[in-house]
Formats: structure tokens, C-alpha cells, sequence
């Protein structure tokens, strides 16, 4: 068979245009230790563009598999997040070992010098990392717990690596810094045991009967939603107040992110059961006393006052 010698030729120039091609795309530029090229940059690139999203699909499907086995909420998002987070990483090594060509070793030390600059110029960015994996592995905060910071109120809707996101009950979204989660007086009102005890403080007036008193709270009490019937609630008598007598009313609940609706709920009955059983609210009373004036001379400054005035009505 003979072979046709244009043809041959043609396909010669396609293979020296594709070497060429090759080789100025393969060709090495040197920066110190470090070795690059146009096509190294290119697979470089396209493994971190590949990065995100099989992190984030991964993720995903770790996540549904294990709610399919009723995995807490809290430990499951943990899981989840973890799995991104070390695939984003292991992604970004492989994108700057095929574009850069350098070791481990390398990165390593790169990573060192960006952990001390980090330490020294972005402290508080290192320790809102550092406080998000905190709350990823120890778990003081989890995704859907009722949560009070300071005078905010709201659940828990997601800890991401810096913040993590709280929505009120007006459905506003409060982004907090995990630094604070972890350094400040946290209250989790959904943490262990999910019952939690509401006190409500009373006052009523210095002469009312005490007997009456405490079975008109435990009354009001009673039929209230959410309130459970055990453990029992419980009356306690503080004290003796400025004209009042103060008692404190316990009641348990199991629904720790209502706990402001029932105390609500129970004021108000509290309050028709007072009105109902002529229980009265205290009246603060002040006694004016005046010293090393006698009373003839007070009478004599105050009579021309009084007569005055008189006269002018």
C-alpha cells in the first residue's frame, strides 16, 4: 500500500503545529523554587473551580443520608460541615501542587507563615475560626437551640467557620462572631433536659391573706398551654417589700422557646384571678416626717399661704 506523499505531509505540519503547541504550553517558568506553566496553571485552575461544588454536593448527600438514620440535627450538621471543609482543603493543596508543582513540605511551610501573620495582623479573624470549631466539635451551641446573648433571643440557624446566624422571633437574623459563643455568658435554653422552670414574680398588697394568695397563683397556673402538671408548680414567699408581700411563682415547661408567651399566659390569668378575688395590687406609701420645727410656727407660716390663696379664688 502506497501511502500519498502530499498526505503524509499534511498530517507532518498538524503534528508540528500540535507540538509546538504542547510545548510552549508546557514550558517551565522558574520563580525561585517555584516551577510554572500555562497548562499546569490551567488543571490548576479547573481542580479549585472543581473544588466547591463536589464539596458542597458532598456535603449535601452526607447530610441527607444521615437523616435518613435519625441522626441528631446538631451532629448531623457537624458531620456535614467537617466533610466540606476538608474536601475545600484537600481541593486547594491539589490545585497548588499541580499549578506550582511544590511539595507538601512547601505548603506546609506556607501555611505556617500565613498562621503567624494571621496571628499578629488577624487575631480576631483567627479566633472567631478557632471558636467556630469549637462549637463544631464540642457542641455548647447546636443548629435549632434557643439561645439569649446578652438582650437578643432567637434559634440557632446555622455556625459557619466565623459567624453563626441567630433568628428572633420578629424573624430578624443577627449574625454573631463565634469569638462570642465561646468567651460570653451563653443562655442555651435548649441544652440537655428540654424542661426549664419560669419564675414569675408577684407582688400584692402588705394585708392580704397569704393563704389566698398562694392558691390563687396555683390556680392561675392551671390549664395554661405548655405548662406541665409535673413536676408541680410551686409557690415561694420571698419577702416583705415596700408595702407588698412578695412571692415567686414556679412553673415547668417542656417548650423552652415559648417560655415569654406562657409567662405572658399566666400574668394574665393571675390578673383575673386577682381582680375576681379582690386581691390588691401594693400601693407604695411615703410618710413625711419634719424635725425641730413646732407645729404652732408651721401653722403660722402656712395660715397666711392659705389665706392668701383663698382670697384669690
Amino acid at each position: 500500500m502506497r501511502i500519498d506523499p502530499n498526505l503524509l505531509a499534511f498530517f507532518q505540519d498538524d503534528l508540528t503545529v500540535i507540538s509546538r503547541m504542547w510545548y510552549y504550553l508546557t514550558y517551565p517558568f522558574t520563580f525561585g523554587r517555584i516551577t510554572v506553566s500555562a497548562a499546569s496553571m490551567a488543571v490548576g485552575l479547573i481542580v479549585l473551580a472543581l473544588t466547591f461544588p463536589f464539596a458542597r454536593t458532598g456535603s449535601s448527600l452526607i447530610e441527607r443520608r444521615l437523616q435518613r438514620q435519625r441522626i441528631d440535627p446538631g451532629l448531623r450538621y457537624t458531620i456535614s460541615r467537617l466533610v466540606k471543609y476538608v474536601v475545600i482543603t484537600v481541593g486547594i493543596l491539589l490545585s497548588l501542587k499541580q499549578t506550582f508543582a511544590i511539595d507538601l513540605t512547601s505548603i506546609a511551610v506556607i501555611f505556617t507563615a500565613l498562621s503567624v501573620g494571621i496571628g499578629f495582623g488577624l487575631q480576631y479573624l483567627a479566633a472567631d475560626i478557632a471558636s467556630g470549631f469549637i462549637l463544631l466539635f464540642e457542641r455548647p451551641v447546636r443548629i435549632g437551640d434557643r439561645i439569649t446573648i446578652g438582650d437578643d433571643e432567637g434559634d440557632v440557624h446555622s455556625i459557619n467557620l466565623r459567624t453563626t446566624t441567630v433568628f428572633t422571633n420578629n424573624g430578624v437574623a443577627i449574625i454573631v462572631p463565634n469569638s462570642k459563643l465561646v468567651s460570653q455568658r451563653v443562655v442555651n435554653w435548649s441544652y440537655g433536659d428540654p424542661r426549664v422552670r419560669i419564675p414569675i414574680l408577684v407582688s400584692v398588697a402588705d394585708d392580704s391573706d397569704v393563704d389566698v394568695v398562694t392558691s390563687t397563683l396555683l390556680d392561675a397556673a392551671r390549664d395554661v398551654e405548655n405548662v406541665l402538671e409535673v413536676p408541680l408548680p410551686k409557690v415561694q414567699f420571698l419577702g416583705f417589700g415596700n408595702s407588698a408581700l412578695d412571692f415567686r411563682l414556679l412553673v415547668w415547661t417542656n417548650q423552652p422557646r415559648r417560655h415569654i408567651q406562657i409567662r405572658s399566659d399566666v400574668n394574665y390569668h393571675i390578673a383575673n384571678l386577682f381582680h375576681s378575688r379582690g386581691i390588691r395590687m401594693p400601693t407604695p406609701k411615703q410618710q413625711l416626717v419634719v424635725r425641730g420645727v413646732e407645729l404652732e410656727h408651721l401653722e403660722r407660716d402656712l395660715l397666711p399661704e392659705r389665706s392668701a390663696a383663698d382670697a384669690h379664688r
